[in-house]
């Protein structure tokens, strides 16, 4: 029975995929104004993890924009949950994930800034292109750790991106990421780390009893208050930290 349950979640998913697809390739996505684009957004994200049956639990008050939202890296499923909640974010994300199949499309729709982490000179012109974008209002996300952990305990962060938020003199928001389910309040169902496959985790994730996604909104930090982005960058990790700790 639960095989049964997980392969059912696994073809809506995929089938919510497609067709998310087929709106951005051929309904006009990219020439809808722009709360029209986010209203669909949201309600996409939101629909994508009932179909792979995670449960959101969202809480804090997210910043309006321009702000700099930071969060721990768990799982692919982080920018569902974070879509599902602020559908105008903007992620900066490895240039790898623009040639996902479906993935990949869908993630360039939502305006992604692309970089290639391992050219060091890529990150000056993604510098760049944030900066701007805060500075012209939007609501940018970024992932410090760098690549996906276990979740707790989270993994060192890397400052360099948060540059941008200084620069830019925008506030800067920690965003504390937890998965659980039925047996654990760490699940280890969500987690995307190591050689596991998508396809792996796919399977894992509608395998789940009970999987839930805890989002959290932390008090915003005012970035234009520091020039040391490595000082900024351990107070966001150690309030996310406190707050996974706590399972909140």
């Amino acid at each position: 029975m639960r095989t049964v349950r997980a392969i059912w979640r696994l073809l809506r998913a995929v089938t919510h995929m497609l067709h998310g697809v087929v709106i951005v390739l051929l309904g006009g996505f990219g020439r809808w104004p722009a709360p029209r684009r986010q209203a669909r957004i949201q309600w996409w994200a939101a629909k994508m993890l009932r179909m792979l049956g995670v449960r959101l639990v969202a809480s804090g008050t997210p910043q309006p924009g321009p702000v700099l939202m930071v969060a721990n890296h768990v799982s692919w499923l982080d920018i569902v949950a974070l879509h599902a909640v602020c559908p105008q974010t903007r992620f900066v994300s490895k240039s790898e994930l623009e040639h996902w199949p479906l993935i990949g499309t869908l993630v360039a729709a939502a305006n992604t800034l692309f970089i290639q982490r391992e050219r060091k000179r890529d990150a000056v012109r993604v510098l760049q292109q944030m900066a701007q974008a805060l500075r012209s209002g939007d609501t940018l996300a970024v992932f410090p750790e760098g690549t996906t952990g276990p979740g707790d305990p989270l993994l060192p962060f890397h400052a360099n991106l948060l540059q941008s938020a200084i620069e830019a003199q925008v506030p800067v928001q920690p965003v504390a990421l937890r998965f659980s389910d039925a047996r654990d309040a760490v699940s280890a169902a969500a987690a995307y780390v190591g050689d596991t496959s998508l396809v792996q985790s796919l399977w894992w994730v509608v395998n789940a009893e009970g999987l839930t996604a805890h989002a959290r909104w932390l008090p915003a930090l005012a970035s234009g208050e520091t020039d040391d982005r490595r000082a900024l960058s351990d107070r966001l990790r150690q309030s996310i930290a406190d707050t996974i700790a706590q399972r909140a």
